[in-house]
């Protein structure tokens, strides 16, 4: 039989919004945030003439430059002041986890509760400018360097760039805090979500120039689109898969009364490190094709080779980007969920494993189960991210068709809709509380 909670979901349904007034109220929020958020993405950095900007970055947008627009909504191709948009917050953020798994001390304060995650926030805003700084200043280098693109170049413009850069940089960060705290759903991962989706018009359109141009056909492109929704589909699936382990807690009598004797479960996701595998794979491959481009280096020598290899489609290429997307789901998932100290939580709880003791063996079982749905897992992200990786090599589809993209818009998607429909949920129990105040004075 169903528990109440999951008759009240069954039962939740639309009809519902129009009484949520509060979940009205911060969906609105959401969308005017969002709303500044793309107007920001059209506001060019001051001293850059945009038609020599936008003929260097098509001759580079293959590179990490394209990876990075597609994060950044096309704010780089406009070179806005939201170039760098919220990554170097992302990555403040992964190296303050890393920090944190490596560090007794930092370890120490993110369980002091509030108090300590308020002082790790604050350490994280501090890296976030530090490394926008250093970004934006390598930014700044980069446009002087590439030749027409500065209109006055100095250090004036390098020092104006790394202001209006990192200014934008924070605003975002705020933006995404006040998402967070005030709509629904997480305000980082949806200020992507919102640039990526913003460019999908022009990245559907790019598709079906290359019909009208014959690169593709219309069999191929319908191929395409069906390959889309069926790797959409796929990624869903996936994404809501986990393994359940059983957790068994024993009875214990109290006076005259049992007391107890529930059974629970640990849920294990099957794709636990998200979408931070491809990210940094996908950095970590494209900043040598970077380099090369920007070096304007003749083949021949040792940095052609590296632009030959590493190009888009080549077998190196997938072999190495394949390689480093199953290292960081299983680096990531061993810093995110710890079997040695969930099974020491279990055991200080009076849970168990069926058929395990507890303690070490909870562990290695833990342990155990979690390397072979993480295997399972990497193999899913290894799929979705080389089967864009040939259409974009072979058909020069846009990087918003690629496996990063499309985890990024179908988890966010999934996350926001959930946090949606908990609200309304929420809302049904106050008003059944409500009617259950009104008739009891009644009576």
């Amino acid at each position: 039989m169903s528990s109440a909670i999951e008759q009240l979901a069954r039962n939740a349904n639309w009809g519902a919004f129009s009484k949520a007034k509060e979940l009205q109220q911060r969906l609105l929020f959401v969308m005017g945030a969002l709303l500044v958020y793309r107007l920001g993405t059209y506001i060019p950095v001051p001293g850059i003439d945009p038609e020599a900007w936008g003929s260097v970055f098509d001759d580079k947008d293959q590179g990490i430059l394209g990876m990075f627009n597609m994060f950044a909504g096309g704010a780089l191709q406009r070179m806005t002041i939201f170039a760098l948009n919220i990554m170097p917050y992302i990555s403040a953020s992964i190296i303050m986890q890393l920090a944190a798994a490596m560090s007794p001390k930092l370890e120490a304060m993110k369980k002091e509760g509030e108090s300590g995650r308020v002082k790790i926030n604050q350490y994280t805003r501090y890296l976030t400018v530090l490394l926008a700084s250093v970004q934006g200043y390598g930014l700044a280098v980069g446009l002087e360097s590439a030749g027409g693109v500065v209109l006055d170049p100095g250090l004036f413009f390098r020092i104006s760039t790394v202001i209006t850069i990192v200014g934008g940089t924070i605003f975002l960060m705020w933006l995404g805090e006040q998402i967070t705290s005030r709509g629904v759903g997480n305000g980082i991962s949806l200020i992507i979500f919102a640039g990526i989706v913003a460019e999908l018009p022009r990245a559907f359109a790019t598709t079906l120039e290359l019909g009208r141009t014959e690169v593709l056909n219309i069999l191929q492109i319908g191929l395409i689109m069906a390959m889309i929704v069926a790797v959409i589909a796929f990624i869903v699936f996936m994404e809501r898969a986990q393994r359940r382990v059983i957790v068994q807690y024993p009875k214990r009598q109290v006076g005259n009364r049992m007391y107890g004797g529930e059974q629970n479960h640990i849920p294990l996701k099957l794709n636990t490190s998200g979408v931070i595998p491809p990210i940094f794979a996908s950095s970590l491959l494209l900043l040598p094709l970077t380099i090369v481009g920007f070096s304007g280096a003749e083949g021949g020598d040792f940095t052609a080779a590296i632009s030959r290899f590493l190009s888009h489609g080549s077998p190196v290429y997938m072999g190495l980007y394949g390689a480093f997307i199953v290292f960081f789901a299983f680096f990531y998932t061993a810093i995110v969920f710890n079997p040695q100290e969930n099974a020491e939580m279990l055991r200080k709880h009076g849970g168990f494993v069926p058929g395990i003791r507890p303690g070490k063996n909870t562990a290695d079982y833990l342990d155990y189960v979690l390397t072979r749905i993480t295997t399972v897992g990497a193999l899913y992200l290894v799929f979705i991210c080389l089967l864009p990786e040939l259409l974009i090599s072979q058909y020069s589809l846009p990087f918003y068709f690629g496996g990063t993209s499309l985890l990024i818009v179908v988890s966010v998607t999934m996350d926001t809709v959930a946090q949606i429909h908990s609200h309304l949920i929420a809302h049904q129990y106050e008003g059944l509380i409500k009617k259950a105040k009104l008739r009891g004075r009644v009576r």
